[in-house]
């Protein structure tokens, strides 16, 4: 299984990082609310940015598991925060995941926990659905993933355009799901309609 590297956070250069940007606003870093701020902003980043601290390996753990099952398996609402490689501001929604065995199972929560590893890096949603798809091909040997991620986008929220109810559906199709439409339909028919923005 091949993965990015893992990169061992710098905790100081991060607090001083933050330590500049606060004080390029005018504020006063001296006084009380301020006082810890850099190093929590940097602990809380580090969080949000975990998944390059991680491995596949890891993730996984093994959890690969012999089946005889070849039918739909498909994991839903698995919620997802992440941070947009343009802005880093947050993204956040849900992942459906339908996938078709070929002689192994993923052990379920596995599933989330990838999910987790590739939003906690800067990103955009449809890189971030690519990867999870191809991330479990890879791992299963499956004969099919698909993949849909309804998220709502604080860049386009806060800033910028600010819709409110704006949502984003990515999708990511592999194997079977690219030629055989009757899997498709299965698949996108199972799959929780659209969702507000929240």
């Amino acid at each position: 299984m091949s993965n990015t590297p893992i990169i061992t956070p710098d905790y100081k250069e991060n607090i001083d990082s933050y330590r500049q940007l606060i004080d390029s606003t005018g504020e006063d870093l001296n006084r009380p609310g301020l006082l810890d701020t850099p190093a929590r902003a940097a602990k809380a980043f580090s969080y949000l940015t975990q998944g390059y601290h991680q491995s596949l390996e890891e993730v996984v753990n093994d959890a690969v598991f012999p089946s005889t099952n070849r039918e739909l398996v498909l994991v839903q609402n698995i919620e997802f925060y992440s941070l947009c490689e343009h802005h880093m501001l947050p993204f956040h929604g849900v992942a459906h995941i339908g996938y078709l065995p070929n002689g192994h199972v993923l052990g379920l929560s596995k599933f989330a926990r990838i999910v987790d590893m590739f939003a906690r890096r800067l990103q955009i949603q449809e890189n971030l659905s690519e990867q999870v798809a191809q991330t479990i091909m890879d791992v299963t040997g499956c004969r099919g993933v698909a993949v849909v991620m309804d998220a709502s986008h604080m860049c386009m929220m806060m800033r910028g355009v600010n819709k409110q109810q704006s949502t984003t559906r990515s999708t990511a199709m592999l194997g079977e799901y690219l030629h055989d439409n009757q899997a498709r339909n299965e698949f996108l028919d199972a799959v929780p309609k659209r969702r507000p923005a929240f």
